[in-house]
């Protein structure tokens, strides 16, 4: 149950969740620095080990493990503009990493003056680990300019405490010159996965908007038709029936005259909405095919479309159900799915002609956009009234498949 929940939870991510938990795991992997330095320290030199800074490297190693876990975070949902409070978690990493590099300054040994030399010993180390840790999550909560100035207060707290180990200023300098050069590759590469994340988000949302505009664009050309069939009409029929009021008040026999040519008006205005209807709800076939070609690979989904030779043979009607199977199962590919690739193929079967579509891209679970629409719903009726009908056979996992078949 343990291992099923999360392969479902993968499985129903759309690709920016999946490619922002990818990202969120190589930024935790970060925060993992200062913990296996710290067990390194406890394990390899048998002298330093029953030193008290050792245990004390261990126990920083955890806490500001923990610290920087919930710093990352933060930070990562204030880079992708979302409510938290990352400064605070900051604040306290940044705090934890100066404060335990000073206890273990402190508590370690000293440079070796009985030999009258000097050697780095492990808290140096240890202290340097400490600070670039730290800096990742401020690389990405922070501006750029910034977290370097962040960076150099965190370099310039410890630098006493370096000194009173015993190690030279020029030794002090040289480490935290190092310790400078690897925080500014970390900061580049934890703002960089912020940045890449980011302009998935973006992408998506740029993809959401591209589909929501070719519904109202589409919205906007059917009310624009409506209103030059519709405008002319109707204001005539409403000035001719102000006119057969105006004439009936005074009891002329012209009233009625108006009346008979409103109600002419009237039906032909029915004749013509019924012909931009008409127009609307019918589909070419062809047309419908190129278009949908045109519109899938500019989602960047591959569509391979295959009609055959016979498909301008087809009676006028079957192209246009079929048509209309082809532009409602290419939106219905667009959203409800993550295609990389589709297949529409017409053929003839048993006195039928059979339209196939098959994508990939669906998910396990379905998306929110899904929801409980009536497209599917509304072809079956479609192809109904030709006798024909809808199918969906079982198809590959992660694939989806439909059968629309029309009786020739």
């Amino acid at each position: 149950m343990g291992v099923a929940n999360p392969v479902r939870a993968w499985k129903s991510s759309s690709k920016p969740q999946r490619s922002e938990l990818y990202l969120r795991w190589s930024l935790y992997l970060m925060a993992l620095a200062p913990l296996p330095i710290g067990l390194l320290i406890n394990l390899s030199d048998p002298d330093y080990r029953t030193h008290p800074a050792a245990r004390v490297a261990l126990l920083l190693g955890f806490a500001q493990t923990l610290v920087t876990l919930r710093a990352y975070r933060t930070s990562l949902d204030h880079y992708l503009k979302r409510p938290t409070d990352h400064l605070r978690w900051l604040a306290l990493a940044g705090g934890v990493a100066v404060a335990g590099s000073w206890a273990v300054l402190l508590l370690g040994p000293r440079v070796g003056a009985a030999s009258g030399t000097e050697s780095v010993v492990f808290t140096l180390p240890v202290t340097t680990t400490i600070l670039f840790s730290a800096f990742g999550p401020a690389s990405v909560g922070l501006p750029p300019r910034r977290a370097a100035l962040a960076g150099a207060a965190g370099l310039l707290a410890v630098l006493p405490a370096m000194l009173l180990t015993g190690a030279t200023p020029g030794t002090c300098l040289g480490l935290l010159t190092g310790c400078a050069l690897v925080m500014f590759f970390i900061g580049c590469s934890c703002r960089s996965f912020a940045w890449l994340q980011s302009v998935v988000w973006e992408l998506d949302a740029a993809r959401e908007a591209q589909s929501r505009l070719a519904v109202a664009e589409e919205r906007l050309r059917f009310s624009r038709d409506l209103h030059d069939v519709m405008g002319r009409n109707l204001t005539t029929i409403a000035l001719k029936s102000e006119l057969a009021v105006q004439l009936a008040r005074r009891g002329r026999p012209e009233a009625a005259d108006q009346m008979a040519e409103v109600q002419q008006i009237a039906q032909e205005s029915q004749r013509e909405v019924r012909d931009v209807v008409r127009g609307y709800r019918t589909a070419d076939l062809h047309a419908e095919a190129i278009g949908a070609r045109a519109v899938l690979r500019s989602a960047d989904v591959a569509c391979e479309i295959d009609l055959g030779e016979d498909a301008d043979r087809l009676p006028a009607q079957v192209q246009s159900v079929l048509g209309w199977v082809i532009r409602e199962a290419t939106t219905n590919v667009l959203r409800h799915s993550e295609a990389a690739r589709c297949a529409i193929r017409l053929r003839k079967e048993d006195g039928r002609a059979v339209l196939e579509l098959e994508n990939d891209g669906v998910p396990a679970v379905p998306l929110p956009s899904q929801g409980s629409g009536t497209g599917l719903r509304g072809l079956r009726e479609r192809l109904a009234a030709h006798d024909g009908e809808l199918t969906l056979p079982q198809a590959a996992p992660g694939s989806f498949r439909l059968l629309a078949s029309v009786p020739l």
